[in-house]
């Protein structure tokens, strides 16, 4: 079983994270416009009296006049915390928060969290049961056993919204999905194999009961507390464990799987030995699942068992259980059809959903997104991956055809494909994007230089560009500066980041060398000029580590101004064959990709250089997965007003005409009737009214000013800008610069240095 590099991060980190800019990891906003008297008006006096009149003759209408319909509540009191244990309610929130944020990433559902300051559970109950009105379902985490089974059964009872113990039925639903495709692959029967259930928590129980639903004969299974196998002549069982109290002459865990097929771990690390797992039966399916260390590692199973089907809660390994294939889309599903409860049949359609996921051939699409690696159905791939990107369209359309089918939902879906469709444009595609990048470079691991190895954005990025296993980054730094740094930032000085400089006699000669030969008949530079720049700028060096083959990429800048340094590497490094240089962003709003360009090199382009910029463009938009629709700007569209500086636009649209290209193109026109689709009945000739995501601009002027304003004055996300065109794999990034930005710009270039072949300029 090849095991994945995992991610680490000092505690110190991890609290700048939280505090970073806003405290915490959530903020509410207004999805409607805020900016006019009529607007405050409408939204709140005296506006707001016909929806609540509308609500107070018909509460069914909160759904269609307020949030509730995509509003969850992430409901703890800190009594059982990741692992950690009874830390109190606030202790909880950060966790909590988290929660909220993986429901908006993974399946666009507004999430608000709330921790009750209680441990009894009428005052838990109560207190949910007051505030649920507000909300469309309710998701209860880290609540400790037995007081989740009593709060959860109760709130089910008196509550018409879905309520769902994730620590539970998340589980649950996900390892059962594992369970049935294990044993496809092991050619087991599923009403026939014995189970032995190490665990007898919230999560176990949910395990046991999902499993029966599955098809597993509730007298095959085993299941085991601290105390030893839960056995019917046990006394002082609760009447949770009793319900699984078996007659048996077993005693112990090794005792229990001799000849059993599954064992699943909800316990703690280290608890299954390998020499258990030598009296298990043929092709054993093994589940550890205890967080953050499994009951055994895989590569301990592999050493007495090459027939065993294994799958963790970790990310590090092949199959892992993650909550998050299940209770982002579970909601989704139910809250699209606005469902009363979250039933078993509901649950079922979940399981199913994702087991048939994991059989069915990748797409390309899909392919692409995770990286470039086509899994297979087989015992390394029993469940999909959590960044598999069709996991919003299928799990929610199974679980509403079950909540329309038992009753359970108060709207009905007409057309499940516009509905799967639909889901599919609720997430941000840069997330997909930025997965699919670097799940391919952690498996070409390319060497990627940071210029600017002191700067403490940069040394982060450096960090994390190795810890997750991305690739080999190199620092152009002094050695004393960045261990002082690393000691600032909480991290011990021993990284195993390489650090290069000038003070390496062998590599500055080397450099020199090249960087003379190059610039003697261009600039008249003499051998100690070059010398001079080797010495002092680390731009120039780390340019010419990649122009010589001692690194594959470099990302710099941050500290400088992006023409400084875009001066310094053209100095060493020069256009692709063929090409121009420009600067090109990906700017993401509300599910809408949209490519800008060019942002930062050429000041007032050509007709001739817009024609090859959108060429350029075109092959670049394509290896992010996109198909190009190019549009060329103007203050004019289609010729109204016809000015000097509007026919150069035209002009380069007719020069592409002439290269007969491989993709649509128009232009000129306006950028709202590029985006928008309300002028695509004015201009019904064109394929890229209302349709473009590649805007080519008139100048760098509107270009950077438009990408600028976009970024600050909204919540649009952007990568870039990308050097297109330079003949290495270079990128520069803005002054100050984000760590996470700095981080892309680093998987872009890595990226680039493989899908690219330099060596043809």
């Amino acid at each position: 079983m090849k095991k994945n590099k995992i991610e680490h991060y000092s505690e110190k980190e991890a609290l700048e994270f939280h505090n970073t800019n806003k405290s915490g990891k959530i903020e509410i906003i207004s999805s409607k416009p805020m900016t006019t008297k009529r607007d405050l008006a409408l939204a709140y006096s005296p506006g707001v009296a016909a929806p609540v009149k509308a609500i107070s003759e018909n509460p069914d209408l909160a759904y269609d006049y307020t949030t509730k319909g995509n509003l969850v509540a992430v409901i703890s009191n800190g009594s059982a915390i990741l692992g950690l244990g009874n830390l109190g309610a606030i202790a909880s929130k950060p966790v909590m928060e988290g929660k909220a944020v993986l429901f908006k990433r993974f399946a666009d559902i507004d999430s608000i969290d709330i921790e009750i300051d209680s441990n009894n559970t009428e005052e838990i109950i109560n207190s949910i049961k007051n505030i649920s009105k507000s909300f469309g379902g309710i998701n209860l985490e880290d609540i400790a056993a037995p007081d989740c089974f009593i709060i959860e059964k109760k709130l089910k009872q008196i509550l018409d919204i879905p309520v769902f113990h994730d620590d539970q039925h998340g589980t649950a639903i996900i390892t059962s999905a594992a369970l049935i495709n294990a044993c496809d692959i092991a050619k087991k029967k599923i009403e026939k194999i014995k189970v032995v259930i190490n665990g007898a928590g919230a999560s176990a129980m949910a395990c046991a009961k999902m499993f029966i639903n599955s098809g597993v004969n509730k007298k095959n299974i085993t299941m085991l507390d601290s105390k030893g196998v839960i056995h019917s002549e046990r006394k002082n069982l609760n009447e949770w464990k009793k319900n699984f109290a078996i007659r048996t002459n077993h005693r112990s865990l090794k005792d229990a799987l001799k000849d059993s097929d599954v064992f699943l771990g909800l316990s703690s690390a280290g608890v299954l030995k390998k020499d258990m797992i030598k009296v298990m039966s043929k092709n054993p399916v093994i589940f550890a699942c205890a967080n953050p260390d499994p009951e055994i590692i895989p590569e301990e199973v592999e050493q007495v068992r090459q027939d065993a089907i294994i799958a963790t809660g970790r990310s590090d390994y092949p199959n892992q259980v993650n909550n998050l294939l299940g209770f982002p889309y579970i909601f989704r599903g139910a809250l699209d059809v606005r469902a009363k409860t979250i039933n078993e049949e509901m649950k079922s359609a979940a399981v199913k959903a994702i087991a048939s996921l994991a059989r069915e051939r990748v797409p390309d699409e899909v392919v692409a997104a995770m990286g470039g690696e086509r899994p297979v159905y087989g015992r390394e791939y029993i469940i999909p991956s959590t960044f598999d990107p069709r996991l919003v369209s299928v799990i929610p359309v199974a679980v509403a055809k079950a909540a329309i089918k038992t009753g359970v939902a108060r709207k009905k879906i007409k057309d499940f494909n516009l509905y799967s469709e639909q889901l599919k444009n609720r997430l941000d595609p840069t997330v997909a994007v930025i997965q699919g990048i670097n799940n391919q470079i952690k498996k070409t691991q390319k060497k990627v230089v940071f210029a600017d190895g002191e700067d403490e954005n940069n040394l982060k990025a450096a960090i994390a560009f190795k810890n997750s296993g991305l690739g080999i980054p190199i620092l152009i730094a002094k050695e004393e500066l960045v261990k002082k740094k690393l000691h600032d930032i909480g991290y011990e000085e021993n990284l195993g980041i390489q650090i290069v400089n000038s003070t390496n006699q062998k590599l500055r000669k080397k450099y020199v060398d090249y960087l003379f030969k190059k610039l003697q008949r261009k600039e008249g530079l003499l051998e100690r000029d070059c010398d001079k720049l080797i010495r002092n700028d680390r731009v120039i060096w780390g340019a010419c580590m990649v122009s010589c083959g001692d690194a594959d990429a470099l990302v710099t800048g941050n500290t400088r101004r992006y023409s400084s340094s875009l001066e310094k590497v053209s100095r060493v490094v020069d256009a692709r064959t063929g090409e121009i240089m420009f600067g090109l962003n990906m700017v993401v709003n509300r599910g809408k990709t949209i490519f800008i360009c060019d942002t930062t090199v050429i000041e007032y382009p050509t007709a001739k250089q817009l024609a090859e910029m959108a060429i350029s463009a075109a092959r670049v938009v394509r290896l992010f997965g996109f198909d190009p629709k190019i549009a060329f700007l103007s203050h004019s569209t289609f010729g109204q007003p016809t000015t000097d500086r509007t026919t150069r636009i035209s002009d380069a649209v007719d020069l592409l005409k002439e290269k007969n290209v491989d993709f649509k193109f128009d232009g000129e026109m306006q950028p709202d009737v590029a985006l928008e689709e309300t002028y695509k009945e004015l201009y019904p000739f064109s394929q890229i009214v209302g349709n473009a995501n590649v805007l080519i601009m008139p100048s760098l002027h509107s270009a950077a000013i438009s990408f600028k304003i976009i970024k600050s004055m909204s919540r649009a996300k952007v990568i870039g800008p990308l050097l297109i065109g330079l003949g290495q794999a270079i990128e520069i990034a803005p002054l100050r610069s984000s760590t996470s930005e700095i981080l892309n710009l680093a998987s872009v270039a890595a990226y680039s240095s493989g899908v690219i072949d330099y060596k043809k300029n």
